[in-house]
């Protein structure tokens, strides 16, 4: 299942009797598991029949347990494990004897759940291995739910969703702008989505402005600026932004900047080889909003492939720079100095 499915499920009371939730962005296991430990049991039924687990106090046989136990004056109880990666041999040995009497012991509770337990296994960071007959086992029982990080392409896009959720709506820009400066931790993006909310009506459209007045990314020193004046050759804005940057490495460290212009860079040389340059293709070719096609349509006019290879050189070269490899004086403000200079020129 999919996190929009489970969700949707929870809400209309369908429960499994297991929940395996694995995976290296922890924002979604959160969601699922604190809208299980909210939203399942009432207030009262809570006090008998909720119990919170945590992986480092625990062992496998604890969770079976706890699990097995039957619910008091209610339909069901809820058991939920946070930071099962932390238990020690809780997936045994890949869970694949079929030997029923050497079978490990969380294997066989998933082949043969309590079907008035709602058991929720919070496992980050890690993916589980779908080979497995453990896996095969909760894909057959319960629900398997892989929780993938999100790339850098697909923020903007998430936010948009998420907004539209809560009723409010964001312009191209600004969701731009908070993808770039906040990157792809969603527990991060989430909680500056929230201060903006607080501080605007329902059915608001989000802008840059609001962003800079009320979570403090500048609207005119960031890496989408500098982007967009690279793109139009704006020597003296390209610059007056790097100086800042320069100026403020803790804000804007050398790495975070190259990292964005490979992304920007690698997109620009994509475009050059499009067969199909519409809006629509090229949009969803680049991993970008339709709205900013036309920037990469202007940025090609002024840079060819050539360049761009020789500019994506360039940004590989920095970066070990910047590590400390072939540079042993050289601080980052001047790197990035010199490497928009080679960019421009």
């Amino acid at each position: 299942m999919d996190f929009n499915q489970i969700i949707s499920d929870l809400k209309n009371k369908v429960y499994h009797p297991v929940y395996f939730l694995a995976g290296e962005e922890p924002y979604f296991i959160d969601s699922i598991s604190s809208f299980i430990e909210k939203n399942v049991l009432d207030e009262i039924e809570k006090e008998f029949n909720q119990t919170i687990l945590y992986g480092k106090d625990i062992d496998v046989l604890t969770v079976i347990a706890a699990a097995k136990r039957f619910p008091m004056m209610s339909n069901y109880q809820v058991v939920i494990v946070k930071e099962a990666q932390n238990i020690k041999n809780l997936l045994g040995k890949e869970g694949t004897s079929k030997d029923e009497k050497n079978k490990h012991p969380f294997q066989a509770y998933i082949e043969n759940p309590q079907t008035s337990t709602i058991l929720v296994i919070c496992f980050k960071y890690k993916t589980l291995d779908k080979r497995t007959s453990l896996a095969k086992a909760i894909a057959k029982n319960a629900v398997l739910f892989d929780s993938k990080k999100l790339y850098d392409n697909q923020v903007p896009g998430w936010i948009n969703n998420y907004l539209k959720s809560r009723n409010y709506t964001i312009n191209p820009m600004a969701s731009m702008l908070l993808g770039e400066y906040l990157g792809t931790d969603l527990s991060k993006v989430v909680n500056e989505l929230e201060k903006l909310m607080i501080n605007l009506p329902i059915r608001s459209e989000i802008t840059v402005e609001h962003i800079q007045n009320n979570i403090g990314i500048s609207k005119d020193y960031n890496t989408f600026e500098l982007q967009a004046a690279i793109g139009k050759k704006d020597v003296l804005k390209a610059n007056r932004i790097i100086n800042y940057f320069s100026s403020n490495p803790r804000e804007y460290p050398l790495v975070l900047t190259i990292t964005s212009l490979y992304s920007y860079f690698t997109k620009l040389l994509s475009y050059h080889f499009l067969v199909d340059k519409s809006k629509n293709n090229a949009a969803a070719v680049l991993g970008v909003h339709p709205f900013f096609v036309g920037d990469y349509e202007k940025a090609a006019k002024f840079f060819g492939t050539g360049k761009l290879k020789h500019i994506i050189s360039n940004l590989r070269e920095y970066d070990l720079k910047s590590k400390g490899i072939g540079n042993a004086t050289t601080n980052e403000g001047d790197l990035l100095k010199e490497l928009m200079f080679k960019i421009l020129h």
